[in-house]
């Protein structure tokens, strides 16, 4: 297997993708393509032990930053890492592409160069999202605002075979995001979507409300990526929230700070577990016609090496045959139709 990992990508530069595509590498003995410049890349490579590993240089000079414009800069940046390491993996030089980088950026390289599987109309990014039962898939987290009922069943679909595939859940719950439980609830495209779902080949659970996410009410939540993205983003401060509470609590009186010192292992340990984004590394882009990971900017060794994993386990589990097999099993009152209005 060949995972091309674009070098330049994250807050960090190169140092911690190298660092992780070291590590990788000599666990499951996979090839990794490191694409970005070779003046920044190779002194960090040399600093490691490399015996036997398969660690080739790409050389791209440009990258893709975070300020750019995605499409304008994807078309600009012909000989960026982003473009050079979507590019190896359209060629079949390479089973999958790993990114902590611009993520517009690897959702319009990723369609302008992969394009979408046949059938799909659009892609969903999804994550791990953290509940007091374990890890739940959320999609879409962003790619698209605006959703038509027949997208969210694709989604549903995409999201299901990842969570059974990759997730390693069995059946997976599907729940629609919606206002209240009802059919009736929702916008009008959740309501449709609701209705297409319910005659797909899915264990569609119906809608679910914002509780049942930390709950873990389904195992699949499936909504349009503003939701999705205001969910994750909320999430994020509220982990912030609590950190900063509980330290605040703590530091209260003498009693109070002997208590947090007491917990602060067990605090810690728990935190990591449930709350840790570098447990899951990546979030794959379902619906492109390849394998494509990205993980957040601010990630480090840790979180890359996690992202490669993720990588690994989705080519081996062959999600993209799988998205295909499951859009032409779509029942023909089930599959995409056009959009009213």
């Amino acid at each position: 297997m060949k995972i091309v990992l674009d070098a330049m990508g994250g807050d960090f530069g190169p140092a911690p993708n190298v660092e992780a595509a070291v590590q990788v590498a000599r666990e499951f003995g996979c090839e990794i393509a490191l694409v970005g410049r070779q003046e920044q890349i190779r002194p960090l490579l040399v600093q490691h032990n490399t015996a036997n590993l398969h660690l080739p240089i790409v050389h791209a000079s440009e990258v893709i930053e975070m300020h750019d414009h995605p499409a304008q800069a994807v078309r600009a940046k012909k000989n960026s890492s982003m473009v050079v390491g979507m590019q190896m993996l359209a060629r079949g030089d390479a089973d999958a592409f790993v990114t902590m980088g611009h993520t517009g950026g690897a959702l319009a390289a990723a369609l302008l160069h992969l394009g979408r599987i046949q059938g799909i109309h659009r892609p969903c990014l999804s994550t791990a999202f953290p509940t007091v039962k374990g890890w739940v898939l959320l999609c879409d987290l962003g790619a698209n605002v605006d959703c038509k009922p027949e997208w969210l069943v694709q989604f549903a679909l995409m999201g299901s075979i990842y969570a059974e595939r990759v997730m390693q859940i069995r059946s997976p719950r599907v729940g629609l995001i919606s206002n209240g439980e009802e059919e009736t609830k929702g916008t009008q495209a959740v309501q449709e979507a609701h209705a297409l779902l319910k005659q797909a080949p899915l264990n569609f659970i119906g809608n679910v409300q914002g509780y049942d996410l930390p709950l873990g009410n389904a195992d699949v939540f499936v909504t349009d990526g503003f939701t999705g993205n205001v969910i994750v983003k909320f999430a994020e401060g509220m982990k912030t929230m609590i950190e900063e509470l509980l330290r605040a609590a703590f530091m209260t009186n003498l009693q109070t700070k002997v208590a947090g010192a007491l917990a602060k292992n067990a605090i810690r340990q728990l935190m990591k577990q449930r709350l840790d984004y570098e447990e899951i590394g990546g979030a794959p882009l379902l619906g492109v016609d390849g394998v494509v990971i990205i993980g957040h900017g601010r990630s480090k060794a840790r979180a890359i090496r996690s992202a490669l994993i993720r990588a690994i386990e989705t080519v081996e589990r062959r999600v993209v045959d799988a998205i295909e097999d499951g859009l032409r099993n779509l029942p023909q009152n089930a599959a995409p139709v056009e959009h009213r209005g």
